[in-house]
């Protein structure tokens, strides 16, 4: 179906990255991979850095959180902080956890490997197009992703088809809340300054669409070659390609 900005009052984009702009299949296929093979060297190289630092003890606290919980991570040996550093890294990686701790490092890591020219990121083909109708319809667009703020920028600066960034307002991650969390979508109106009946959220996960609903945000399912089916289709509009959004 076709949904009309100027129908429903939209005034701005919020737009999910996995399984919306971005294919699964390279998050899990290109970036994931990338970041645990080069994990270690990574590390070895910035242990001592302060951005490192900082999340290094996020992860910590992330660790003691596992442990109270019962949930049997790799162990933390004092003797050998980079080996337990990237076992945990890779338990948490196992387990898709949408950690800040881990995000933030896996964003550092995308960051070497977009700037060598070895990360490409690649985004469904309509996304570009629309992106550059949106912005200079006057509408605002901004991302909410799981993925640090610093992936995010870099996902779109760095393009096969070139850097989009330039039509991008605002960039939210797990800092904000939690993405199946309401009061999440309230933040981001405030941010916005906009009433969230004039945002639209798109993402493929139906949960994160129930919380934006709950805030009063309009939303719809994007789906996406390769996504996940989803419950609560029948009550959600359901898009196939940005090109069914109309300005």
């Amino acid at each position: 179906m076709t949904i009309s900005f100027s129908a429903q009052d939209i005034r701005c984009l919020l737009l999910d990255i996995e399984g919306t702009t971005t294919s699964i299949a390279f998050v899990y296929d290109v970036l994931f991979p990338f970041a645990r093979a080069h994990v270690n060297d990574y590390l070895s190289r910035h242990l001592a850095s302060d951005e490192v630092r900082l999340d290094l003890e996020s992860l910590h606290e992330e660790h003691a959180k596992d442990i109270a919980n019962q949930l049997s991570p790799p162990p933390f040996v004092e003797s050998s902080e980079l080996e337990s550093i990237v076992r945990y890294v890779n338990w948490l990686m196992d387990h898709d956890r949408k950690s800040t701790g881990l995000k933030s490092l896996q964003g550092k890591i995308w960051e070497e490997g977009y700037r060598s020219g070895a990360l490409k990121s690649e985004v469904f083909s309509e996304v570009p197009g629309a992106l550059e109708r949106w912005h200079t319809a006057g509408l605002k667009i901004a991302i909410f992703s799981s993925g640090s703020l610093l992936a995010q920028k870099l996902l779109f600066g760095h393009t096969t088809t070139g850097n989009l960034t330039q039509f991008i307002n605002a960039y939210f991650d797990t800092t904000t809340g939690a993405k199946t969390d309401a009061e999440s979508y309230r933040r981001i109106s405030a941010r916005l300054q906009l009433n969230p009946g004039r945002i639209l959220f798109i993402s493929d996960v139906t949960a994160e669409l129930t919380a934006a609903t709950t805030a009063n945000m309009q939303s719809a399912l994007c789906i996406r070659p390769g996504n996940p089916p989803q419950p609560g289709v029948k009550d959600q509009i359901v898009i196939r390609s940005f090109d069914e959004l109309s300005d």
